[in-house]
């Protein structure tokens, strides 16, 4: 498949920053791994690189290709439990599960990510606040430690390790294979609406309307030309199709597009934005459409354009996702998108949602209660790192959080506010691995291991 293809060295999915591991280590078979404790440099797990910092980077270590390791193991269908090798794809757990019946429970906005990622990532997607994280839905996994030791891991077995993996960004050492619960469908497509949305707070009203109706929620903003509103917007809900006619009823197949070039750095401006953001916003012509609709263009529409981040151009993008609470909310979200929009900086895809209040077992996952906000930003040099500095302080000062799984800029004092658990967590490191962002956040900048 061609998304499986790899560069000449591991590279994340915003392009920056861009650096080398000293080495690419790739494994094949679980049972065969070589000693993790012989190599000298430090170690970290790399499958498809749809991490858009450098959570996923090692520079000048060692990067353990993982994306071999795509075997089922079993898959009971009765019950809707599948354990499979962490290198899996969800795109191959889709094809697999779909037309029997069954779904992922939770799935980020891109099919392309190994089962491992979604662990080590925590990831959330449009049912947070029905479902929460992936991780709560891991029953068990095996994981792999550099001295050797192969640990079953679950709510009741090695627990502490279990809670320090999921959304541990690989740190803990290698999963091998992992068990989940999938949920059930009557088949394969989704029961959606659209709603138009003109300010914030209209935002907010639909947003405690749909949650208790739809189990899937998430809006597209544009917060560029919002004025004293603040944004404006396509809201998207929806929930499974429960047609059982509908059932035998395969979802046309569409030729995926691609971007075959990194685009010029000046074809991304705030002009372009604008006028791509009265485009998607005028589209709809009512304030309300109801569709039932495949499940693909629903969760990934950018999945059908292979290599879409090649339109920020060969510097890359950085992807800022912040969650801020309920509470002070709105106050830090209109300071935030002011200081956007003064800033001149177009973000080409933004996404509002709330999260729920579902808690996660791991000690590192980013979803709270609360507004979370994930805007792309073109690398523009100093300035963009400088408008992201400005953006961790208000996200701070409200009590809220970035996203690490998007991160590759965030200061360690941020990052320990932020994740107050980290020190427990950084008990559960294995001390043979780490990655660019931990010896950053963390303060551990020795790369040879002991």
């Amino acid at each position: 498949m061609s998304f499986l293809a790899k560069t000449h060295h591991p590279r994340s999915w915003g392009r920056y920053p861009s650096v080398a591991p000293a080495e690419v280590q790739a494994v094949y078979w679980r049972s065969e791994i070589p000693d993790l404790a012989d190599f000298e440099h430090p170690l970290l797990p790399f499958a498809y690189g749809r991490s858009y910092g450098d959570s996923c980077l090692n520079e000048g270590g060692v990067s353990l290709d993982v994306s071999h390791l795509r075997r089922f193991i079993s898959f009971d269908e009765n019950e809707g439990l599948l354990c499979c090798e962490a290198g899996v794809s969800l795109a191959e757990i889709l094809e697999l599960v779909v037309p029997r019946g069954w779904f992922i429970p939770v799935s980020p906005g891109t099919k392309f990510v190994s089962v491992g990622g979604a662990i080590a990532n925590d990831v959330h997607g449009k049912n947070h606040h029905k479902a929460g994280t992936f991780g709560c839905h891991v029953t068990r996994f095996e994981l792999l430690r550099s001295h050797g030791e192969r640990l079953i891991c679950s709510p009741y077995e090695n627990p502490q390790l279990f809670q320090a993996t999921i959304g541990g960004l690989g740190l803990t050492g290698v999963i091998l294979w992992a068990e989940f619960r999938l949920k059930p469908i009557v088949n394969s497509f989704i029961d959606m609406e659209r709603i138009q949305f003109s300010s914030l707070d209209e935002f907010m009203q639909i947003s405690a309307e749909t949650d208790r109706k739809y189990e899937y929620t998430m809006s597209w903003v544009d917060i560029l030309i919002g004025g004293q509103n603040l944004c404006r917007g396509i809201f998207m809900c929806g929930n499974n199709d429960q047609s059982k006619s509908r059932a035998a009823q395969k979802p046309g197949k569409k030729l995926p597009l691609a971007i075959p070039f990194d685009f010029p750095s000046f074809v991304l401006n705030t002009l372009t934005v604008k006028s791509f953001n009265e485009l998607c916003y005028h589209t709809q012509f009512s304030k309300r459409v109801h569709k039932v609709v495949p499940y693909e263009p629903f969760f990934y529409p950018l999945d059908s354009i292979h290599n879409w981040n090649r339109m920020y151009g060969s510097r890359g993008f950085l992807q800022y996702q912040f969650v801020v609470p309920f509470e002070d909310g709105f106050a830090a979200m209109k300071e935030i998108i002011d200081r956007i929009r003064r800033s001149g900086e177009g973000s080409f895809l933004t996404v509002l949602k709330t999260f729920g209040t579902i808690q996660s077992p791991g000690m590192l996952s980013f979803p709270r209660p609360g507004i979370t906000l994930a805007l792309d930003f073109a690398y523009g040099g100093r300035k963009t790192l400088q408008l992201l500095d400005e953006l961790d302080k208000v996200v701070r000062q409200s009590g809220g959080a970035v996203y690490p799984a998007k991160d590759a800029r965030m200061s360690a004092e941020n990052f320990q506010a932020f994740f107050p658990r980290w020190q427990e967590f950084a008990q559960y490191v294995d001390p043979h691995f780490s990655s660019s962002f931990w010896r950053r956040v963390s303060h551990t900048n020795k790369l040879v291991t002991v």
